[in-house]
């Protein structure tokens, strides 16, 4: 099946073509019929399958085919709503390049940067507008942004969008939405909120495409375990990538204090890495993955959320330093690598905690992921605080509840037991 076999219009056509799409995906297949013929969608799938495609194509034809049944300055007529910055500008890339020969305008608006150079944008008028939700819910209440002439919905990663906390942003956009439209709803999974979620947004009975996550990931990308302590990660981490670099390599951590952590202990390594999180500013961001799209900087750490927005033909190699205790989640992050017609790698760092998560990605994958022995860090290690770990720790708060004083060897042994205590401390706060 091609493009052309889809009822895509020449304009759009030429533009694929430029950008060297041939065939649509498996869910640009299913998707661009259901959405041609007006229909509202409910889909389930991760980064990496073609889903921006699928749902922008539709939206810029029927734009394109109804432009001159709009009179005056252009009026927001599709409206898509995303988590992060970075996914946001991706999804703005792409329309640009799918309308190039259509006219159709679209503009990006998201936090963390000054809002001047959006707001003079939208005065000149656009029809598509990709929006992260609080800047969104900012320029609406500024009266700099109406929703009333939108007839094309999408809220994308939806998923995202309930981890960080947007559902009542969410809410309040839908409040504003005319009732009139068609919408769109993508979800990399579909737990309980996320169902009731695209009931609200959808209503009725929504077509629905769901392209499972075994199929688009676990064919094209080699996996391997490495099991290893949790002191051992860094120490694993460095050895593979001295001793096997890679022109390009993903680090998925769990944390944003992590991600930092990893970063410095790579650079006292003389190993260049920097990392995207939400903490960091928007240039720090935008610098940081431009560098690692150009091929400047080799190692990028990044967090799930901040990593929405990497969209890199040739990644050849993706590291989990944290396994996630979601499964889909570690079948979106595989899928950085191995995109369209390329192999990759992932590789996964696996501590005695981390078992469990093992068990349920592998349940889900339907398959089991090869461990590799042959490393000198096998071997769990005492996970004994450094003396920078033990300088870390809080004041003002005790770890020791015992009004008992202790003699020498005793000491010494509350000095072992001392990091576990810190740990504790420390999820606890968190």
């Amino acid at each position: 099946m091609t493009f052309k076999d889809l009822k895509i219009i020449e304009p759009i056509l030429k533009a694929l073509n430029a950008e060297g799409y041939t065939h649509p995906t498996p869910i640009q297949q299913q998707s661009i019929p259901i959405l041609l013929n007006g229909n509202d969608l409910l889909g389930c799938a991760q980064t990496g399958t073609g889903k921006t495609a699928a749902f922008s194509i539709p939206i810029i034809q029927f734009l394109y085919q109804n432009r001159n049944d709009y009179q005056g300055q252009r009026q927001i007529r599709a409206l898509i709503v995303t988590p992060t910055r970075e996914l946001a500008i991706q999804i703005g890339d792409s329309l640009t390049s799918y309308s190039h020969f259509t006219g159709i305008k679209n503009a990006v608006i998201f936090g963390g940067v000054k809002q001047m150079n959006q707001t003079v944008m939208l005065r000149k008028g656009i029809d598509i507008l990709v929006a992260t939700p609080g800047r969104l819910l900012d320029l609406m209440n500024q009266g700099l942004i109406t929703l009333r002439d939108v007839e094309y919905f999408v809220l994308d990663e939806a998923d995202r969008m309930l981890d960080m906390g947007f559902i009542h942003d969410i809410k309040k956009i839908i409040a504003k939405l005319p009732a009139k439209r068609q919408s769109l709803f993508f979800s990399a999974t579909m737990p309980e909120a996320i169902v009731k979620l695209s009931q609200q947004i959808l209503g009725g009975h929504p077509d629905k495409v769901v392209i499972k996550p075994q199929q688009t990931t676990a064919e094209k990308v080699e996996q391997k375990i490495y099991f290893v302590s949790k002191r051992g990660k860094i120490k694993l981490l460095i050895y593979l990538l001295q001793t096997e670099p890679q022109a390009s390599v993903l680090v998925f951590s769990r944390t944003k204090h992590g991600a930092n952590k990893i970063v410095k202990s790579l650079n006292l390594a003389d190993i260049q890495a920097e990392a995207i999180h939400g903490n960091k500013s928007q240039a720090a961001r935008q610098k940081a993955l431009n560098s690692f799209k150009e091929g400047t900087l080799n190692v990028l750490v990044a967090t799930d959320i901040a990593a929405r927005g990497i969209d890199i033909e040739e990644l050849p190699l993706v590291i989990n330093y944290d396994l996630p205790n979601i499964p889909e989640t570690y079948v979106h992050r595989i899928g950085r690598t191995g995109r369209a017609s390329a192999s990759g790698t992932a590789i996964s760092f696996c501590d005695s905690e981390e078992r469990v998560f093992l068990r349920d990605i592998q349940k889900l994958i339907q398959q089991n992921i090869p461990v590799i022995t042959n490393h000198p860090f096998l071997i769990d290690e005492p996970e004994e605080a450094s003396e920078n770990e033990q300088a870390e720790k809080p004041r003002g708060r005790s770890t020791n509840f015992s009004p008992k004083k202790r003699n020498p060897a005793t000491q010494n042994r509350s000095q072992v037991n001392r990091p576990n205590n810190r740990n504790n401390f420390t999820k606890r706060r968190s």
